[in-house]
């Protein structure tokens, strides 16, 4: 039977059935909130996988077209091109009633939300599909996950990349062959909610402008303010608060909207008004002037340094590290494993300052003696928390990939106690995958991968703790690094990823550093956001265009309601180069049973580097609490 059937030729297609819009856009830039839509296809597919509709047009953007030389759509072609508010409604009633699939389907939404709304209209969309989210769960065996990989994997036949009516015609392909592989291996579709949250107590301020020098401490008794100091505000001003903000970041200071221990100084004419900056001052010792003071102070601010592109000084990038893996939290973590944190780098590299190969080696056909699963990827079953944590960690040892839900590249299963009741048992029995109990972690049979899950290159497991420094071809960073964040589907709680860029005192500079469903994307579109599914979702960052001041990003999760990462189980996070690209490297994280955070890894500068970081650290508070230790103003 051939893949590209232009029925889904399934028995029974069940939760998969569904009426679809498959959508692509071609865009003069990546900023929904900025850019516009040059040319947009939309086929209409029912249930059965028979296509029922088709449209595509140019659309006149009344503005540059940005990168031609990837879209091939100059201005001649564009001129006479209807504008949107022009077919939006035709648009609209291919989506109303449906549900919006595309591959990376937050960007084709946003751009579309976007547009909808400039034609003072609603996008009528109440679920979308990603289908590179699909295929994330699926896990074919290909080096990537671009839209012609996939296609050449499922055989769909492409004509014109980067056109908006080919791309969708080989989506529809794309989508019923995926939508098989789903079918096959009973995997929940990642169907998302439209439109997402939006609004919460988290809300940030408006933006400011950040500080171009680093912090030089604390204002001491009788000295003189110097650039790059934070400075917080608290109570009643005789001067307009903005004005005094705004002198004070004239004069190259921090003005801060919350007191940290990095905090160099409080202003406030009311030292004992006990509010919340003024009680956290008195609690860390944080100096304190009143606002006569702070204007006198502020004729004579001192020069700062200021924030270099890089460190100096160049660790060496294979030498281990000392740092502890922990956050700047004012409790104690709890412990989340069993196992000790590695503080090794992961495997060896290239000699600092030189271009670091990428963390990915071939496959080999069968196992060494010192990492008898290399090349497997083995699901852990069953079995209490602590226990089944433990397996996956002895996977990791032997050289393997801990999975933590069924995927075609899942090689063999090990059973703990009451594993053989899980609901997937009846699937991986009828996929005659191999099925192990825990002693075959004491001495696994080296016996080579079936070649339906090998791909070139496997994604590298890291282990919890360990470091790895990020590819650097031609010397540079990618351009842009997906971090994605996964588990096992939830039905009695939602999982929040979040992200904090943080400055050399690992604190955001301002509110907009922290990155989350209330705030999806920094003011300057360097951090994003993503949300692939109810289990999946994705931090990008282009670290290429991330101030100097950040010196790190944590990428933590956090639960919504009472729920634990003990019920939750392991969090699966990879990191890929580009939205379409394979993980270089993976790591599953077993957080301990009452946490409801979890900090899942940490990107960081390292001289002219950026180094990964595979953390696991869990901590019983809840997200305010983890956004207060970075530095967030979180109201009460």
């Amino acid at each position: 039977m051939s893949l590209v059937s232009t029925s889904f030729d399934v028995p029974d297609m069940g939760d998969y059935a569904h009426d679809w819009a498959l959508v692509d856009v071609e865009t003069s830039g990546l900023m929904a909130r900025r850019d516009r839509v040059l040319s947009v296809a939309v086929i209409t597919i029912g249930p059965d996988g028979e296509q029922t509709g088709e449209f595509s047009t140019l659309l006149n953007p009344g503005c540059d077209p940005g990168p031609v030389e990837v879209h091939g759509l100059t201005v001649e072609r564009l001129r006479g091109a209807p504008t949107f508010d022009q077919v939006a409604g035709r648009i609209g009633a291919m989506l109303q009633d449906r549900v919006l699939v595309a591959h990376n389907a937050q960007f084709d939404y946003d751009f579309l939300a976007y547009e909808f709304a400039r034609a003072r209209m609603w996008l009528p969309v109440s679920q979308r599909l990603c289908t590179l989210a699909l295929n994330r769960q699926v896990d074919p065996p290909t080096d990537d996950m671009k839209l012609g990989t996939l296609a050449a994997h499922y055989g769909v036949p492409q004509q014109r990349a980067h056109d908006a009516l080919d791309d969708t015609r080989v989506l529809a392909g794309i989508l019923r062959a995926s939508l098989r592989e789903a079918a096959r291996l009973d995997l929940p579709l990642p169907l998302v909610t439209c439109p997402p949250r939006a609004e919460s107590q988290f809300t940030p301020k408006p933006p400011k402008t950040p500080c171009a020098y680093r912090n030089p401490g604390r204002l001491t008794p009788g000295g003189p303010l110097q650039q790059g100091m934070k400075v917080a505000i608290t109570g009643e001003t005789a001067h307009a608060r903005a004005e005094l903000v705004g002198r004070a970041v004239a004069a190259g200071l921090n003005m801060m909207t919350s007191v940290s221990r990095h905090t160099s100084v409080l202003v406030t004419n009311e030292p004992a008004s006990g509010s919340a900056k003024a009680r956290r001052a008195l609690a860390e010792g944080v100096p304190v002037i009143d606002e006569h003071d702070f204007l006198r102070l502020l004729a004579y601010v001192r020069p700062g340094t200021a924030h270099d592109a890089t460190a100096v000084a160049v660790a060496p990038v294979a030498e281990p590290e000392a740092e502890p893996v922990v956050g700047p939290m004012e409790s104690a973590p709890t412990t989340t494993s069993a196992a000790p944190v590695p503080e090794a780098a992961a495997f060896p590299t290239a000699a600092p300052g030189a271009p670091v190969p990428a963390p990915r080696r071939p496959v080999p056909s069968v196992g060494t003696l010192d990492k008898p699963l290399a090349g497997r990827r083995v699901l852990v079953l069953g079995g209490v928390h602590a226990d089944a944590a433990a397996a996956r960690t002895r996977v990791v040892e032997l050289g393997g990939s801990a999975a933590i839900n069924l995927s075609a590249s899942v090689t063999d299963v090990v059973l703990l106690e009451g594993g053989r009741g899980d609901r997937r048992m009846s699937r991986i029995t009828a996929l005659e995958l191999p099925v192990h109990d825990l002693h075959w972690l004491t001495a696994p049979t080296a016996i080579a991968p079936a070649a339906a899950a090998l791909r070139t290159q496997e994604p590298y497991a890291m282990p919890r703790g360990g470091v790895i420094d990020l590819p650097m071809p031609h010397g540079r960073p990618a351009p842009e690094w997906y971090v994605t964040a996964g588990w096992a589907p939830q039905s009695d709680c939602e999982i929040d990823v979040v992200a904090f860029l943080l400055d050399e005192d690992e604190q955001v500079t301002f509110d907009e550093d922290f990155i989350f469903y209330g705030a999806p994307e920094s003011p300057a579109g360097t951090a994003r956001l993503l949300t692939g599914g109810p289990a999946e979702q994705t931090i990008t960052l282009n670290l290429a265009s991330l101030p100097p001041a950040t010196r790190k990003v944590v990428i933590a999760a956090a639960i919504d309601g009472a729920a634990t990462f003990g019920t939750v189980g392991a969090v699966q996070i990879g990191a890929a180069p580009g939205s379409s690209g394979a993980p270089l490297v993976r790591a599953t994280l077993d957080a301990a049973t009452t946490e409801r955070t979890m900090l899942l890894a940490e990107i960081y500068r390292r001289g002219p580097v950026w180094r990964l970081r595979a953390v696991g650290q869990g901590y019983h508070h809840g997200l305010d609490a983890l956004a207060r230790g970075y530095g967030v103003d979180i109201a009460d």
